[in-house]
């Protein structure tokens, strides 16, 4: 065990397989997945202060402003202070960066480089099942039954802005708001890039740099 708690954030764009790593992170050494999706979908679905306010932005088709997102993550983070956790989909943008500052230090952070050919193809494969947030893609996570959620049983959508011709507004949106959060990273020391085309291949690398921070709860598994 670490002698201090890790806090560690990954960044990457829709379709870089940042759920899938993060998955194999909890997995193999405990940390808790902290995902502001998830998080914001349980506040909706629940009807809270957070939720009803983030609704009437998304009611609009308006993206959820940092100071509501900032509120809903920080309060989550308060219950886990004495947890290893890893940060995803926040912070995106600069000034949800500085309010994660203002209550903790940043041990590592992880930024997945896909080219834009790979994310395009990988987004207009994939799927959701809307009430969970399930992500499916046609490639390599494909559903038991086509079009069908594995546990549900309920239909699965492709979201609009996951059809090609959305993507590539998505994918520029996400990096005029994700520079300056990388840079900030970069200039303190903590920030690791990683390349490539296939999970599994930049996955051996994120291992070994998780195994130098905190001991492993299992050995690496070949995926």
């Amino acid at each position: 065990m670490a002698s201090k708690l890790l806090r560690a954030v990954i960044l990457g764009p829709p379709g870089s397989g940042k759920g899938t790593v993060c998955e194999r992170i909890a997995q193999n050494f405990g940390l808790q997945h902290l995902s502001s999706g998830h998080f914001l979908r349980e506040n909706l679905k629940a009807s809270t202060e957070v939720g009803d306010t983030a609704k009437q932005y998304l009611q609009k088709g308006l993206l959820v402003p940092d100071h509501v997102i900032t509120r809903l993550m920080v309060s989550e983070l308060e219950t886990r202070s004495t947890q290893h956790w890893l940060l995803d989909g926040f912070p995106r943008t600069l000034v949800q960066a500085e309010a994660l500052d203002r209550i903790c230090d940043v041990d590592l952070v992880i930024s997945l480089n896909i080219p834009f050919e790979t994310l395009k193809d990988r987004l207009s494969r994939r799927w959701i099942h809307p009430s969970s947030g399930r992500v499916y893609n046609l490639d390599f996570n494909p559903p038991q039954v086509l079009g069908v959620d594995d546990i549900t049983g309920e239909p699965l959508v492709q979201q609009e802005d996951d059809k090609p011709e959305a993507v590539a507004a998505k994918l520029r949106q996400y990096k005029d708001a994700a520079k300056p959060v990388i840079e900030l990273y970069k200039s303190r020391g903590v920030l690791h890039q990683f390349s490539g085309t296939e999970t599994n291949k930049i996955w051996p690398y994120v291992y070994t740099l998780f195994s130098n921070k905190i001991t492993p709860i299992r050995s690496q598994e070949a995926y």
